[in-house]
């Protein structure tokens, strides 16, 4: 039984970020074959996944805000409902065989997504200063259960039902109602002798302008933006090499373990190392990914390439919001975590979108190639910021 508050309240985030996660994979390993069922053109099966990706670029801010005025619990559980309610309209949607409506489901469910970003950043606020970074990992490696939930709920639902796969956005409304159930037992103390209104604190410009500020959320962007942009080619890829589609899941199943076991120790080693050291080495991940990607077709450099390609994503995720926890006060958390999660979302809007053009366009491995500037910018980026704290903490000493 656990008796610490602090660590009750991380382990409830942590279930219902597993909850949360499952129905967003769900999503990403049905949403296209549903799609594609009911599409008028192929080109159009990944509109789902697209529009799901829209819903949480489109919700984030406005949740963030909203939060500041009623409060975490009110807000995630909000969320949670948007998904039981985005479960039920996709499900409608495949049985009268509306490829619009099951996307407005699947858009609510982005929704779900944009309050359950969240999570992370209430484990920060629940966790003393030493524990913040294991508390935002634990929260995040909740994510474990989702990678083999999400597919086997989507597969075990797909011929429940007829059409195939309403059950599986039936089962996505159950989960999402036992998220909100759970999510009613939060408790997160309000800061005290601080101001959480949205007119308090810095103005925005200036928390956005710090330096901290923008590579921790450069960070952040590069590591989601590459994943999702190769997490969706991936299939399309395997496809083109005549992969099974039991392959190709095993694929994507290992990629999301890969996303998210590690979260049990990342939070220990950006204590041990430091928060840029990590990041960088999620750079060094990601380079080891284009290396395998460039390997060749086979099962075992997709999975290889998938699976660091995954770890690389955690050491940027979770080293991005650990450092973007230093940049603001707790009377302006709404504005910097909002805008924050919003440009991450964003970013992977547009991947998310333009992955199939991409690939079909220049294939697999010149894709690849084409995100080794990305990712060399992102760790000058990281370099400097090290380099600008030192002179900083150096010229402190001498004063």
């Amino acid at each position: 039984m656990i008796v610490n508050p602090m660590h009750r309240q991380v382990l409830l985030l942590a279930t219902a970020q597993a909850l949360f996660q499952t129905a967003s994979v769900m999503v990403m390993t049905v949403g296209a074959l549903a799609g594609g069922q009911i599409a008028s053109r192929p080109e159009l099966a990944t509109m789902p996944i697209a529009a799901m990706f829209l819903g949480t670029a489109a919700a984030t801010f406005p949740a963030s805000m909203w939060m500041t005025k009623v409060g975490r619990r009110t807000g995630f559980v909000l969320g949670a409902s948007l998904g039981l309610l985005g479960g039920l309209v996709a499900a409608f949607g495949i049985w009268i065989g509306s490829l619009l409506v099951l996307s407005v489901g699947t858009c609510l469910v982005g929704a779900y997504q944009a309050f359950a970003q969240f999570y992370r950043f209430a484990a920060g606020e629940v966790a003393s200063e030493s524990f913040r970074p294991r508390a935002i990992s634990l929260v995040l490696s909740g994510g474990v259960v989702a990678a083999l939930a999400g597919p086997m709920i989507g597969r075990f639902g797909g011929p429940l039902f007829t059409p195939e796969y309403t059950g599986s956005f039936i089962l996505l409304a159950v989960v999402s109602l036992v998220g909100a159930l759970l999510l009613l037992n939060l408790r997160i103390p309000e800061a005290k002798s601080v101001s959480t209104s949205l007119g308090s604190g810095r103005s925005w410009r200036v928390i956005v302008s710090q330096p901290v500020y923008l590579v921790a959320l450069f960070g952040a962007v590069t590591g989601y933006g590459i994943m999702i942009l190769a997490m969706t080619a991936t299939p399309l890829a395997m496809s083109h090499h005549h992969h099974e589609l039991s392959t190709t899941a095993t694929v994507i199943q290992l990629h999301v373990l890969g996303m998210f076991l590690p979260s049990f120790f990342t939070g220990s080693l950006i204590a041990r190392f430091g928060v840029l050291r990590i990041m960088l080495a999620g750079i060094v991940l990601f380079l080891g990914h284009i290396g395998m990607a460039l390997s060749g077709t086979g099962f075992v450099s997709f999975a290889s390439a998938l699976v660091l390609l995954g770890i690389g994503w955690n050491f940027l995720y979770i080293g991005g919001t650990t450092l973007l926890t230093t940049a603001y006060a707790a009377a302006e958390k709404g504005r910097a975590q909002a805008t924050n999660d919003m440009t991450i979302f964003a970013v992977g809007l547009a991947c998310s979108f333009s992955a199939s053009a991409l690939l079909n366009r220049f294939g697999w491995e010149a894709m690849h190639l084409a995100l080794i500037p990305w990712l060399g910018l992102a760790a000058l980026a990281l370099v400097w910021l090290g380099l600008h704290e030192r002179r900083n903490a150096k010229r402190v000493a001498a004063e």
